[in-house]
């Protein structure tokens, strides 16, 4: 079989298309022939600095993949030859709490990622595919939507009225956007591209700010809620805009700390998370749980991915480009069929 793996610390021009032998399923584990890839800025990172992650090369990388369900090992139940299966990020996370040995099972790094024509995954590692979803568009679920709904879900669900700060409009941004419509939240979505803002009101968010042209949108948040803040923040920035996003929310609000785009040197002044009593967590991806109930949601709304761009397999190299490049709107897919 063909798989894109990182051989190098070369970046995104030393990925290799290599040809490998076709893997087969253990005890426990399914082969999936996978027909869609979906791309994750931790993606990007991870072929850009394998070497800091302590890889073991050559490795492929990626989390998210749809695809059909091609072998079955011995004792697997529940998972049949043909079904239409999307991997979870984390193989080893059924519910509950995250911990060490969850974090140990992420695919596309701690375990070999997707971009393959096979993969094997665990038989729990794996969630049915909505019926109603292309397999793109099931492809880009595992990470960012996930992240999301997580997000948005705990340590309790956002009520229908409430505010939510949105940062850009990647991934988790653009599905963050699609929930909290369904939720019946009103977002404030930060960018600074126009023609993005314009989009994300076309997806029905309630406020836009370009900060660019407004360099203190904590200001100017702050005024668009009446001089509360609003009540959650998905923050994807990191460094250069958790400050600012801590500045935003309303006294007991909550910050969902999930991206480090503005790089993961910087200081935070803790004063305003104490004096407003905010409530800061970190979000890594999610739960198989929280993956199935999130998508019983998408299956009742009829929900649709945004994709911006689809790619054909042996043309993976432009999707990290076009990642790189932060010029994307929603999801950036490999397609294999």
């Amino acid at each position: 079989m063909r798989a894109w793996q990182i051989v190098s610390d070369g970046g995104i021009g030393a990925l290799a298309l290599n040809e490998l032998p076709p893997p087969e399923p253990g005890a426990g584990e399914i082969l999936i022939k996978v027909q869609a890839s979906s791309i994750n800025y931790r993606d990007l990172s991870t072929v850009e600095d394998p070497v800091g992650r302590r890889l073991a090369l050559p490795m492929t990388p990626n989390s998210d993949a749809a695809g059909e369900v091609a072998a079955i090992g011995a004792g697997v139940e529940g998972v049949g030859v043909g079904d239409r299966v999307m991997s979870c990020f984390f193989q080893d996370w059924e519910a509950g709490p995250i911990s060490a040995a969850a974090m140990a099972s992420a695919l596309g790094g701690a375990r070999p990622g997707v971009l393959a024509e096979y993969a094997v995954l665990d038989a729990r590692g794996v969630v049915p595919v909505p019926e109603h979803l292309t397999w793109s568009e099931a492809a880009t679920l595992p990470c960012a939507a996930l992240t999301a709904w997580h997000a948005l879900t705990q340590p309790r669900p956002v009520l229908p009225g409430e505010s939510v700060l949105l940062l850009g409009t990647g991934g988790v941004s653009v599905f963050a956007q699609q929930f909290c419509r369904l939720m019946g939240a009103r977002t404030v979505v930060t960018s600074s591209s126009d023609d993005k803002l314009q989009r994300a009101r076309s997806l029905g968010a309630w406020e836009t700010i370009n900060y660019r042209d407004t360099a203190d949108w904590d200001s100017r948040v702050i005024e668009l809620t009446g001089g509360a803040g609003v009540d959650r923040v998905v923050e994807v920035g990191g460094p250069g805009t958790l400050q600012k996003s801590i500045n935003a929310v309303r006294v007991g609000g909550l910050i969902a700390l999930i991206g480090i785009l503005t790089g993961v040197e910087g200081t935070v002044s803790p004063t305003n998370i104490m004096r407003k009593s905010i409530t800061l967590r970190g979000i890594y991806v999610g739960s198989r749980q929280m993956f199935v109930e999130m998508n019983k949601a998408i299956s009742q709304h009829r929900m649709k991915p945004v994709i911006d761009r689809e790619f054909a397999f042996s043309d993976a190299r432009a999707a990290y480009h076009r990642m790189r490049g932060g010029e994307h709107f929603g999801k950036l897919v490999v397609r294999l069929y």
